[in-house]
């Protein structure tokens, strides 16, 4: 009777019983999580997989456990503490966030979904995934992950549009438990499932727990109707590779390096300028005469 009057239930159950069996044991998720540490595997995760960012977020945390240590810590350390996880204005975000969180709220990540929202860094996904991950509320949290697993098990599509559209968005708070506590173990599930099975460009079908459920094969796996729109990142001499080159450079030095080194470290000089001002402009570098040196 269930399943006649909630037709997601099937799906739901499937997934939550192999995540229960198979999730990864990843410190964001233990028991002793705390709100603090879910935020920051969520800014940290973005754009960024799991394999990079676990070893990263362990050192973060031992360092700065709570939104008050990190909100004293130095920018230089910061930055240098981030690494290579990529798009480093991410860590100049984490830190706004926790300098707002102690002067907003006592030191103690917010549970109100409006209070998260007003921070420095956190959009609808964040604040989403903090609610459900770390405070077991309901949420409808909907990452890309997600987004691919509804599209093939209940729209019958290969992928999603390119970019997030209100019917997706609908689909997904129709298929999200209305229990709180059920709803977070769905969300967890169903971003593991297609995060590790139900990939983009090598779906691990014959492991799939729903592969008897999933309208994408019952339609014969019919292939990417947006294939054409979808852009890959490319990195090899884009501005990313210059300014991840000048990061590193920065990161690695005691103090500041002369202007003359930055020249050297990339052939285009037209470029390596647009790309050093451009971190001056992010606040992810300082200017100091003749030299650059990471700021604070």
């Amino acid at each position: 009777m269930l399943h006649a009057t909630d037709p997601h239930a099937g799906l739901r159950t499937a997934v939550v019983d192999w995540f229960a069996a198979s999730a990864r044991d990843l410190p964001w998720r233990a028991a002793n999580r705390t709100p603090w540490g879910v935020l920051v595997s969520e800014v940290m995760l973005q754009q960024t997989p799991v394999v990079r960012v676990e070893p990263r977020w362990r050192a973060w945390m031992d360092r700065w456990p709570e939104p008050a240590d990190l909100a004293a810590a130095s920018t230089a350390d910061v930055l240098r503490a981030w690494d290579r996880l990529g798009y480093p204005r991410r860590a100049l975000r984490l830190q706004e966030c926790a300098r707002a969180v102690v002067k907003r709220h006592g030191g103690g990540v917010p549970d109100d979904e409006a209070a998260l929202l007003a921070l420095p860094g956190v959009g609808t996904y964040t604040a989403a995934a903090v609610l459900a991950f770390a405070f077991g509320h309901r949420s409808v949290v909907v990452d890309t992950n997600v987004r691919r697993v509804l599209a093939r098990a209940v729209t019958g599509t290969a992928l999603p549009p390119p970019s997030p559209r209100a019917a997706e968005l609908a689909l997904a708070a129709a298929v999200a438990p209305r229990d709180p506590a059920a709803s977070a173990r769905w969300a967890a599930a169903s971003m593991e499932l297609g995060a590790v099975v139900c990939t983009a460009r090598a779906p691990r079908c014959d492991a799939c727990p729903v592969l008897h459920l999933c309208a994408w094969q019952a339609a014969g796996a019919p292939a990417d109707e947006h294939r054409g729109r979808r852009r890959t990142q490319a990195w090899a001499g884009t501005d990313r590779q210059v300014r991840g080159t000048v990061m590193a450079a920065l990161r690695g030095s005691p103090g500041p390096v002369p202007r003359a080194s930055v020249a050297a470290l990339w052939p285009d000089a037209a470029q390596l300028s647009r790309c050093v001002a451009g971190l001056v402009e992010d606040g992810l570098v300082e200017q100091e005469g003749a030299a650059y040196r990471l700021p604070g």
